[in-house]
């Protein structure tokens, strides 16, 4: 995975931005870029071609998605929930879950930590 830390941050403060243009997709890869790395919490935004994914790993935090752009199955302990560009979802925090880009996908995630 090919992550890009704190570059977006100061491209996104005090101005609006298109989030689907704040990443680019890249060939046989997932690009990742945090906008905003504090204490209580993360905001990453996420770029995965086709077929590409997360594999099943578990956060200590409840995490928020929100799909930008294409489709993707996030499984989450253990139940297939298909995502589509406009939707949300909720990952709880210590269930298992993973990622599954259907096509290209792009998604803005949110952990909070308490």
């Amino acid at each position: 995975m090919k992550t890009e830390k704190n570059t977006v941050l100061k491209s996104c403060i005090a101005q609006a931005n298109n989030l689907s243009n704040l990443i680019e997709y890249s060939a046989d890869s997932v690009v990742s870029k945090t906008i905003l790395d504090k204490s209580v919490g993360t905001i990453t935004l996420f770029a995965f071609d086709a077929g590409q994914g997360l594999s099943e790993h578990q956060a200590p935090y409840d995490a928020f998605v929100q799909v930008v752009d294409g489709e993707a199955v996030l499984t989450i302990g253990g139940k297939d929930v298909d995502a589509k560009a406009g939707e949300i979802v909720i990952m709880p925090a210590n269930v298992p879950h993973s990622v599954q880009a259907k096509q290209k996908f792009k998604m803005l995630l949110t952990m909070i930590r308490a």
